[in-house]
């Protein structure tokens, strides 16, 4: 604040460095947060204070789960195989399941056994504060009537579904069924009912399924019984018909025909079936040891003996060998055992051999001959009889009657077990138990959410309040806005007091508990007011280096920015150092400045300027700080003041004062309203421009001076006045109460 003005042009140019810096966005997004505090803060408690009274007033929630398995294995408890078929259990089948436990079927079938349409939870509003506006509005609303039991069923439904969950476990077969209520034990009851309502619903299924196919069943055993005893009676009719006997034929040779040919049948069969025997022998005794199936073909209790020795010595043998190693004397004497026992197997399947080739042998030897009497019997007759033919025929479709109606009799009777004893999939792995703690609301997830909620609202609001403040509260907004020094910056002085001291030797202690604005510097020399003005005094006598600096006009952009009170604590402060100082009410308009001073004075300024009076009679002394005043006189009278102040008698005026005083300080109209302040720049020699902090908007202020450059060449500063020194510390921290209470508290001086 000690340093003479400078261009624009420089200042602009090093802010335009600062911004290019990298840190600038992250120290700006700081800057924000630290002026804006006090709002974030209030928006984060008001969030939090939210977040609480919701915690306090919704009602707590518990959640119980199960969990249910489809197992993959098949539960086997007949050795049989199903009616239906088993359905293999895939990842498809599996989510099928979750949409089946989430059916309203299950939902309905739990609410009727639990009867839920009678717990208020379900039917009602659901509790709390919240539901009891709800419940209270909806009886309003309501016409009246009771809710239909079909209704409530669909209001339950709604509810149970709404705090219902059923969800697969990653890839799993595992399905966790889970359930919400307020009460912790009825939370794992009906969760652990939706689990068994499932099951009893798949055996339900099975068991209708089951049952329909019994029933598709007997009524098919009923029609192939039909058939079966038509197609035998068939056969007995036309053998009665035809005389036919059970020997087998109406004439002796188309007997012995018959009879010769099943034997040749019967012969041949023989015959291949000793060859094939003979032929698995010849094969069995390429192998060292026969298998378990081959023993049991031959069904030889000898062979089979054998071979369950040989096998158990092998086991012992490989255990003995791995154990103490293949030479040692009981693995030895196991396979010399084994190999005993392998040249009986093959003595006894050598004898078996044998046996096979005799019989082989006789029914080879039986088949010629049949063939030869069958030779003999069809060269004696050629003739054919159709009733055989016939009764073949009919003899064979009886068969197959008979063959399906003992298959589907047999389904039956298994279809008929399988309904005694039903069987599923599913089965619960984990059954819900009473939880101990609430699953909602989750106190530190609401908390932390309106901690972080509140932190994005209160950041999202000072944005705005930062955007939308087009005001002056920083040194830095008018160097780099105006182009201007800000030379100080004014505490607000309260109706209080706002600054006075409250004790201390310095202190006045008849002074008057509300202060005398118009003489602060005076009352209160030691106050921050006080300070700031003296360094407005400072800057005054370094730009005296640069040029003459005696006529100091004091001017402001609107009215009520404090100006007046400012120049004239500024020439007070200079006349109590010892100076020669006049204080001139220039602001012919409102000449509130004399009216406050020199509320009595009939002549001023007016009659100086117009040769009615001399300086001496209008000019008034302070006794206190040898201060003169000169106020405005009477001015309700003039229409063009600004030719009075452009006159040269005003000239001459401001020139005589030169010759007399040391400073003379100009209370100058605001710029905005009227142009009075723009015709004093030729006996100006520089100007204060006074700017509400916190208040006056940045584009009039930049209007005014750019419109107004006879004035911003001479402008010594901006005076940032009426500030509030609490919020003032959390834009610019050196500019707060704590290093000038620092500093004085050793006087016991203290704002």
């Amino acid at each position: 604040m000690l340093q003479v003005n400078r261009p624009s042009s420089e200042i602009n140019r090093d802010y335009a460095e600062v911004e290019s810096s990298p840190a600038q966005t992250l120290t700006s997004y700081v800057e924000i947060v630290r002026r804006q505090f006090p709002t974030m803060v209030a928006i984060v408690s008001a969030c939090v204070i939210l977040a609480l009274l919701y915690l306090f007033t919704a009602a707590p929630q518990f959640t119980s789960t199960a969990q249910m398995v489809i197992d993959t294995r098949k539960v086997q408890l007949f050795q049989q195989q199903s009616v239906l078929g088993d359905i293999a259990v895939d990842s498809a089948t599996v989510e099928t399941q979750v949409e089946i436990l989430k059916s309203e079927n299950i939902s309905l079938a739990v609410i009727r056994d639990l009867h839920l349409i009678d717990d208020p939870e379900f039917t009602g509003s659901g509790g709390g504060v919240l539901g009891a506006v709800i419940d209270f509005a909806s009886k309003i609303l309501s016409d009246g009537h009771p809710a239909t039991e079909f209704e409530l069923n669909r209001k339950a439904l709604e509810t149970f579904e709404k705090n219902r969950t059923i969800k697969r476990l990653g890839l799993t077969y595992v399905m966790e069924i889970g359930f919400t209520s307020k009460d912790p034990a009825k939370a794992a009851k009906i969760a652990n009912a939706i689990a068994d309502t499932y099951i009893v619903d798949q055996l339900e299924a099975k068991y209708q399924a089951t049952k329909r196919a019994s029933v598709w069943l007997q009524d098919r055993i009923k029609e192939l019984r039909t058939q079966a005893s038509a197609a035998q009676k068939a056969v007995v009719d036309f053998k009665t018909a035809n005389n036919i006997v059970d020997t087998g034929g109406r004439l002796m040779n188309e007997q012995q025909l018959a009879e010769v040919n099943s034997q040749l049948v019967m012969a041949h069969a023989s015959t291949a079936e000793a060859k094939a025997r003979l032929d698995r022998m010849n094969d069995i005794l390429k192998q060292e040891i026969p298998d378990a199936n081959v023993t049991d073909a031959l069904k030889n209790d000898t062979i089979v003996k054998l071979r369950g020795q040989y096998v158990d010595m092998a086991s012992k043998e490989s255990i003995w060998a791995m154990k103490y190693g293949s030479d040692h004397l009981a693995a030895v004497n196991l396979r010399r055992q084994m190999a005993e026992i392998k040249k009986n197997i093959q003595d006894e399947l050598k004898r078996i051999q044998e046996s096979y080739k005799s019989e082989y042998d006789i029914a080879v030897t039986r088949e010629d001959s049949i063939k030869s009497s069958l030779n003999n019997v069809v060269s004696e007759s050629q003739l054919t009889n159709q009733a055989q033919v016939a009764l073949r025929e009919l003899e064979s479709n009886a068969q197959s009657y008979q063959a399906m109606y003992d298959n589907f009799l047999q389904r039956y009777m298994e279809s008929v077990q399988q309904q005694s004893f039903p069987i599923t999939e599913a089965r619960v792995i984990s059954a819900a138990t009473t939880p101990l703690k609430k699953s909602y609301p989750k106190t530190l997830l609401v908390l932390a959410g309106a901690i972080f909620g509140g932190f994005l609202l209160s950041f999202g609001a000072a944005l705005a309040r930062e955007l939308s403040d087009k005001v002056f509260r920083t040194t830095s907004q008018v160097e780099e806005l105006l182009g201007a020094n800000c030379i100080s910056i004014l505490p607000a002085l309260g109706a209080n007091g706002g600054s006075a001291m409250l004790a201390g030797k310095f202190a006045n202690k008849t002074a008057n508990p509300e202060p005398d604005l118009l003489r602060y510097v005076v009352d209160n020399p030691l106050s921050r007011f006080a300070e700031a003005v003296r360094s407005l005094k400072v800057a005054v006598d370094l730009n005296s280096i640069v040029r003459e600096n005696r006529v100091l006009a004091v001017t402001s952009t609107l009215p009520n920015e404090g100006k007046s009170t400012l120049s004239t604590n500024l020439a007070q402060l200079i006349a109590h150092s010892g100076s020669r100082v006049i204080l001139v009410d220039t602001d012919l308009r409102n000449p509130s400045l004399s009216r406050a001073l020199v509320p009595d004075a009939k002549i001023g300024l007016v009659d100086v300027v117009a040769q009615k009076v001399q300086l001496e009679e209008a000019a008034i002394l302070d006794p206190e700080t040898k201060l003169s005043i000169l106020p405005a006189g009477t001015t309700s009278k003039l229409l063009h003041t600004n030719e009075l102040l452009a006159s040269k008698a005003m000239h001459a005026l401001v020139t005589l004062l030169r010759a007399k005083y040391d400073y003379v300080v100009l209370d100058m109209p605001p710029m905005a309203p009227v142009v009075d302040v723009r015709v004093t720049s030729s006996f100006v020699d520089s100007y204060v421009f006074v700017v509400e902090w916190g208040k006056t908007k940045i584009d009039v202020v930049r209007h005014n001076l750019r419109g107004s450059p006879e004035i911003q060449d001479k402008l010594l500063g901006v005076v940032l006045n009426k500030a509030d020194t609490k919020a003032l510390a959390r834009y610019e921290s050196y500019h707060g109460r704590y290093y000038y209470q620092k500093y004085y508290a050793r006087y016991g001086y203290v704002e």
